[in-house]
């Protein structure tokens, strides 16, 4: 399957463009694509969660260097490829006010991923410095409503394990460890256990820990126990029926 490009992502994360109907379809049928717009959303929404933070202490000095250092880096990166056109053309520079968006695109979406990111990093950065300075040097914990350890399931290596945890802010953190390698990806999954309902949470992905958005009508009395399965790239949005870990949410 061809993924959505990485770009078009990236605008539709921020808002700059709207879901059209071939994009809905894709994302309806494939999983990573799914997973990455999710994650861009969440990043977006630090930032944006950001602007309205007041008397708050500066981020260390180092991450604003690092952060300037990847804005350059994202800038310079279209000039360099403005140098080599063909023709000895000059390259066409952003401070033109007539300049097309078409033309302006590919920087614009390197710089806006980079900027996001790094809006959400000082965010981030300036929260955990003021929880740390409010409680006298121990960070807040999140607020766990319910957990439940995830064990081994089926013919899964006994090794294989993770914890879940629902968190007071309507999100799903998964850790795990020692999945056996699959040729497609992971999904997480709610289940009810009476009937055998199920819903797809989203996409573990390459790590051993995820932070998922839960429904906020979901009834975790009902679907109440996580289920981590293996899946493969072949457009089919349905429990693959290979579940690798499983575990009942209690709390």
């Amino acid at each position: 399957m061809q993924h959505l490009e990485h770009d078009r992502l990236v605008f539709l994360a921020l808002g700059e463009s709207e879901v059209d109907v071939s994009d809905r379809t894709h994302l309806d049928a494939c999983p990573h694509c799914r997973a990455e717009l999710d994650s861009l959303r969440h990043v977006a929404g630090l930032g944006a969660a950001g602007q309205e933070l007041r008397d708050l202490p500066d981020p260390p000095e180092h991450l604003w260097q690092g952060i300037m250092a990847e804005i350059t880096a994202a800038e310079e990166l279209p000039r360099l490829a403005d140098r080599q056109r063909p023709g000895g053309t000059d390259p066409v520079t952003t401070d033109t006010p007539s300049v097309p968006r078409r033309s302006r695109r590919g920087r614009w979406s390197r710089l806006a991923t980079t900027a996001v990111t790094a809006v959400a990093a000082a965010t981030v950065a300036v929260i955990g410095t003021a929880a740390v300075l409010r409680d006298g040097g121990t960070p807040a914990e999140p607020t766990v409503l319910a957990s439940a350890p995830l064990a081994a399931y089926g013919s899964t290596p006994p090794t294989a394990r993770g914890d879940a945890r629902v968190l007071g802010s309507g999100e799903l953190h998964l850790h795990v460890a020692n999945l056996p390698a699959v040729p497609g990806y992971y999904e997480v999954w709610l289940i009810n256990p009476r009937n055998m309902e199920m819903f797809s949470v989203g996409v573990l992905g390459d790590g051993s820990d995820v932070l998922l958005p839960l429904p906020p009508n979901v009834d975790l009395g009902q679907y109440s126990v996580v289920d981590v399965s293996a899946e493969e790239f072949d457009n089919d949005t349905a429990h693959s029926g290979d579940s690798l870990l499983r575990g009942s949410l209690t709390g």
